[in-house]
């Protein structure tokens, strides 16, 4: 599963809010989607790193899901 939860620790940590984000051109609705965990673009992946001036770690990762995770989020 990927998880953008480095993505918002960059944002704090950078003194960025999603507000800033729209202000310099990325669309709000990338930034919920994001939010929700829900599946983005590589586009949309390259342009957060070029705004917040960061790696693609520093925005996404993997994390192994267990069985069990996978069964109760299928449901």
């Amino acid at each position: 599963m990927i998880s953008y939860e480095p993505l918002f620790r960059t944002m704090k940590e950078k003194g960025i809010t999603s507000y800033q984000l729209a202000k310099m051109g990325f669309p709000i609705s990338n930034y919920h989607a994001l939010r929700r965990g829900k599946n983005v673009s590589t586009h949309t992946i390259d342009t957060l790193c070029d705004i917040l001036d960061c790696s693609v770690s520093d925005v996404m990762e993997f994390r192994r899901e267990t069985q069990l995770e996978q069964i109760i989020k299928e449901k």
